[in-house]
């Protein structure tokens, strides 16, 4: 049985995603042939070159004009002065790209003037490159397609629509002829974000519409979160053949084996499938345990194109979240939450085959949060060990979580911690069942800066019930600890399937949620509520605060997860503490 997998764009180009090695490493364990290609940098790497934005501009040229006053008969085009911007200074840009490439894969990326001049270019690049498709775009953090991707009308539509779609012409030229050549019996796309959802399915309707004889198979957590809508979207079915939710590694195997067998499903799990005319649907199985399976096998993966100076790697620690209640989070995807945990001495003897295999200095955890005792157990480890490794994840303010503890974990590899903040309203923090108690929030923050961790924050307006008095306890939160605060995410609330919050709205004071039936693929919903602050009085005080934030002078380094930790790793060989996230000074410190 011969398997290739796929990631497609857009995730973070900077470190690859953990779906693909973990997936890999099962089946290669149980005999399977797999291929696996990270289509996301694959993309990046062809789109940011001379020569591709030479023919970007040259098209441009021919559409709009040499001056860009000519008018091409599209439904929607850019606005004038982009395309003139873009005529103006495409050339240089494009002479410049691959150079730009080259430096934020070096040491020089932590030069502030030329880390932040290489960024622009990529940038620019970036936006030329997606003009003549507009209004859909590549960007560093997301693809963003013209029409959204929450209906199976607009994806139909968009994937195979040139017009809108720089994707479709890019696999024709790339992967589908590697398809077309190898000839695997299953192809299976990683979908783990809404993003990913057209770039992944544009994929699928080439290789339908190609006529090649392979099983179209689609998973990852988006997939995951669409399932009951799914099984009820036909059109996307004349896309794929199967898709597999929740965790996919035994599903994923026991696939491959039935179709060798004859083509069976029925008795896979966790599939959602296509048998004539009908799609069936399979019972759950319960996930492997994280402590049974093998270290991702990064093998095949272009390790030296991602774009970022050091190569970080992924892994996990744990399944699912020891948590798990918040209202606003879906994790468990509204089913009953299988938490394991990887034993401390495992997950180190990870890390250094990691760094013994491909190099890597640098492991970014992608778990929900990491337990205090694997913070204390592995920090012990590796400081018992003397092991070079840098590592960074996200955890919650625990009581356990001591100065000493901060310190040993800094002495053991740790380099970056994001914590889930929220909100610093106790009252907000009680509603939104968080768990955590303001007064460990204050000390967490200030011991863990003591220690030398660069702190990062998530936190949001507008949890339902947030008034603006509790929205600037957060604020004044924020300020008390401008020293204590690297880097911080922000947004406001977002209603998510399966979330405690969508489940029993009327719980957390949500009077109505919108569903229309026309975004049958949604998983964001519009919402009303009995009091506090509606989304668009969130949305203001987002901006507002946005407003008040320093500007920072090498604003790079904090674009992504990657960049930041990366960022902390390179100043704490240099001696320099992290600079604060909102006080002035901040600018005054070197890249």
């Amino acid at each position: 049985m011969n398997v290739m997998l796929l990631f497609p764009p857009n995730w973070t180009p900077s470190m690859p995603h953990l779906s693909l090695p973990t997936l890999t490493a099962f089946l290669r364990g149980h005999g399977v042939q797999v291929t696996q290609r990270d289509l996301n940098i694959e993309v990046f790497d062809r789109v940011l070159t001379r020569r591709y934005l030479e023919g970007v501009l040259d098209r441009l040229r021919r559409e709009y004009g040499s001056r860009g006053d000519r008018r091409p008969v599209r439904p929607v085009t850019p606005p004038h002065d982009s395309i003139l911007q873009a005529l103006r200074v495409g050339p240089k840009v494009a002479a410049r790209v691959e150079r730009a490439k080259q430096t934020i894969k070096s040491d020089a990326f932590f030069d502030g003037p030329i880390g932040l001049e290489a960024f622009v270019t990529i940038v620019d690049a970036l936006q030329i490159a997606s003009l003549p498709f507009f209004p859909a775009a590549l960007e560093i953090g997301t693809y963003r397609p013209a029409r959204t991707a929450d209906s199976t009308q607009n994806i139909l539509s968009e994937v195979r629509d040139p017009q809108f779609n720089m994707l479709i012409d890019i696999y024709r030229r790339t992967v589908l002829a590697d398809i077309e050549r190898e000839k695997p019996d299953v192809v299976g796309i990683s979908i783990p974000s809404m993003a990913q959802m057209v770039p992944g399915l544009t994929l699928a309707a080439l290789i339908k519409d190609a006529g090649l004889p392979c099983h179209v198979t689609v998973g990852g957590p988006h997939i995951t979160m669409l399932r009951e809508r799914l099984a009820r979207s036909s059109g996307i079915f004349s896309l794929i053949d199967s898709a597999v939710v929740f965790d996919g590694e035994v599903p994923l195997l026991q696939l491959c084996r039935a179709l060798e067998a004859g083509g069976d499903l029925s008795q896979v799990p966790n599939l959602i499938y296509r048998d004539g005319d009908a799609i069936r649907v399979t019972a759950r199985k319960e996930p492997e345990k994280i402590g049974a399976l093998p270290t991702p096998d990064f093998d095949g993966l272009p390790l030296d194109r991602y774009l970022a100076p050091r190569l970080t790697l992924p892994l996990m620690t744990a399944r699912g979240c020891y948590f798990g209640k918040c209202a606003f989070c879906n994790v468990g995807y509204g089913e009953a939450e299988n938490f394991s945990l990887m034993r401390s001495e495992m997950l180190a003897g990870q890390m250094i085959a990691l760094k013994k295999r491909y190099g890597a200095q640098h492991i970014f955890f992608a778990d929900e949060a990491l337990t205090p005792r694997t913070l204390r157990e592995l920090s012990a480890i590796m400081q018992r060990d003397g092991t070079p490794v840098m590592w960074g994840g996200c955890a919650r303010f625990e009581k356990p979580i001591t100065g000493e503890l901060l310190q040993q974990m800094y002495d053991g590899g740790c380099r970056m911690i994001l914590f889930g903040l929220e909100s610093a309203s106790e009252a907000i923090m009680d509603r939104m069942v968080k768990g955590t108690k303001l007064e460990h929030m204050h000390r967490i923050l200030r011991e863990s800066s003591d220690a030398g961790i660069w702190n990062h924050t998530f936190f949001f307006f507008g949890f339902p019930g947030e008034t603006l008095d509790d929205a600037q306890q957060t604020v004044n939160f924020l300020y008390e600890h401008k020293y204590h605060i690297h880097s911080a995410a922000l947004g406001t609330f977002l209603l998510e399937i399966d979330a405690p919050a969508h489940r029993f709205p009327e719980s957390f004071g949500i009077t109505k949620v919108i569903d229309p039936p026309e975004k049958d693929l949604a998983i964001y919903f519009d919402y009303e509520v009995a009091a506090g602050m509606d989304a668009a009085m969130a949305e203001l005080v987002e901006s507002r605060f946005m407003d008040t934030m320093p500007v920072k002078p090498y604003p790079q380094f904090y674009v992504n997860d990657v960049y930041r930790f990366l960022y902390a790793c390179h100043l704490r060989e240099q001696g320099v503490p992290p600079p604060p996230l909102l006080a002035l000074q901040e600018t005054s410190v070197p890249g």
